[in-house]
């Protein structure tokens, strides 16, 4: 059954039908609550581009705000981060994080990084409600289904991949030649809907209010929503909206999330 899920999630990549069914499809082949897929190389400046649930999101919405956790050390460290158990994180690894632990939905995070020699594109999470390891038959399947996005991503939906037979589990995932990549600072246009995209026009705005750097604005966007108990992407769109504009002299940053 695990493999049959996973084959959905690669048939919908395969065919080009990239969209948050595979992420759906992809928490079912990995027997999790959540998957999230975010593109990005940058912690601080990714884009959540499909989430399967309420879980995945929120989750992705407090790594943003605090700027801190096992997704931007995945991207960082271009290295699996795996986390069985949120609640028993040492403190002074993610301290912020470790704090919000006892009221998150999400107990347990596995991220996957989506990377091609040195090309970070962005992190496969999955999430779980309770605490627990991946078996390494999922660990496994998730590795088959990042390395699927990455090849999705650095190729576009376009004539190559239709070339191609259908992808199976079972068959190793063969990438391009990296000399031959696009520039994945370009990706396949269009693009889906971004879910952070509101984040980015808020800091451009803060930037310019506050005559400061895009990234001083977007520590200053997190600082307000970490104060004020409200997710990054809710503050961002009340500033879109210009029911809110941030003082010149706002709150300081939480002190771990400024070392990002």
């Amino acid at each position: 059954m695990a493999a049959e899920r996973l084959a959905e999630a690669l048939r919908l990549l395969q065919d080009g039908q990239g969209s948050p069914a595979v992420a759906v499809a992809g928490a079912a082949a990995l027997d999790v609550d959540g998957v999230a897929v975010s593109l990005g190389n940058e912690p601080g400046r990714t884009e959540v581009l499909w989430c399967s649930d309420d879980v995945s999101r929120g989750f992705e919405d407090l790594q943003l705000t605090l700027g801190q956790g096992p997704g931007p050390d995945c991207m960082v460290g271009g290295t699996t981060v795996r986390v069985p158990d949120l609640a028993r994180v040492r403190h002074d690894r993610w301290p912020e994080l470790v704090m919000e632990a006892p009221g998150l939905a999400a107990r347990a995070v596995f991220c996957f990084p989506l990377r091609m020699g040195g090309i970070g594109l962005g992190v496969l999470t999955a999430v779980r409600r309770a605490p627990g390891p991946l078996t390494s038959g999922q660990s496994a399947d998730a590795a088959i289904l990042a390395a699927a996005l990455t090849r999705y991503f650095l190729e576009g939906a376009g004539p190559a991949r239709q070339e191609r037979g259908p992808m199976r589990p079972q068959d190793p995932v063969t990438l391009p030649d990296p000399v031959n990549l696009p520039d994945p600072a370009d990706p396949p246009d269009p693009l889906p809907f971004l879910h952070h995209a509101v984040v980015h026009q808020a800091t451009g705005m803060v930037s310019v209010q506050l005559a400061v750097s895009l990234a001083d604005a977007l520590l200053r966007l997190r600082a307000h929503a970490y104060g004020s108990g409200r997710t990054v992407t809710d503050v961002s769109q009340d500033v879109v909206a210009r029911r809110l504009r941030l003082a010149s002299d706002a709150e300081p940053l939480p002190p771990a999330a400024d070392k990002d």
